[in-house]
C-alpha cells in the first residue's frame, strides 16, 4: 500500500450546490478529501488516499464521489495536464530552472497546448526528465500522472465517440 495524492474536478448539476455536494459526500464515507467549492457549478476534490496502486485509488475515489453524487460530471483527474510552474512545485525546482530545461532542448516533450500558458502530460515530462536528464522524482508521482492520463484520454475518447455518434449522417443517393 502506498499514498496517493491526486486531485479530481467536477461539474455539478444545476440543482446541487456545493455546500450540499459536499454533505453528500461526507454522508457517502468520501472524507479523505479536501473540497474546494469556490467557483460555482464546480467542485474540486484534493485527495491523499492508501491503496495498492494509484490506478485503484483513483478509480475507488471516483465511484465514491459516482455514488454520492451521479449527476456530477468528472471534467478533470490530475496531476496530468501542467504547466512549468507546476512541474517545478512538484519537483521542486525554481520555475527558472524548470524554463531552461524544457524550453532551451529540442528534445523535451511537446506540448499538449503551446500558447500563452504551455501544457504538457507530466507523465511524458517526468519519463524525459528521467531518461535525459537524469531526474529520480517520487515512483508514486509518475504513477499517480499515468493514472490520471488514463482517465482523462479514456474521459476524452467517451465524449469523442459521443459526439461522432450524434453528428448527423449522410444517405446514400
Amino acid at each position: 500500500m502506498a499514498d496517493y495524492s491526486f486531485s479530481l474536478k467536477y461539474r455539478l448539476p444545476p440543482y446541487l450546490g456545493g455546500d450540499a455536494a459536499v454533505e453528500a459526500l461526507g454522508a457517502a464515507g468520501c472524507t479523505d478529501a479536501l473540497a474546494g467549492i469556490g467557483i460555482a457549478g464546480r467542485l474540486a476534490l484534493e485527495f491523499d488516499r492508501q491503496a495498492a496502486s494509484a490506478a485503484s485509488a483513483m478509480e475507488s475515489a471516483i465511484d465514491e464521489v459516482r455514488n454520492a453524487l451521479p449527476r456530477a460530471e468528472l471534467i478533470e483527474a490530475g496531476p496530468d495536464l501542467v504547466g512549468l510552474s507546476d512541474i517545478a512545485e512538484l519537483l521542486g525546482v525554481s520555475r527558472q530552472n524548470m524554463r531552461k530545461l524544457m524550453i532551451g532542448t529540442q528534445a523535451s516533450p511537446l506540448p499538449v497546448h503551446d500558447g500563452t500558458t504551455t501544457l504538457w502530460h507530466l507523465v511524458e515530462v517526468l519519463d524525459w526528465l528521467i531518461s535525459e536528464k537524469g531526474y529520480a522524482p517520487d515512483t508514486t508521482l509518475r504513477e499517480t500522472a499515468m493514472a490520471a492520463r488514463s482517465i482523462n484520454l479514456g474521459k476524452q475518447i467517451f465524449r469523442h465517440d459521443r459526439a461522432i455518434d450524434s453528428m448527423p449522417r449522410k444517405t446514400a443517393v
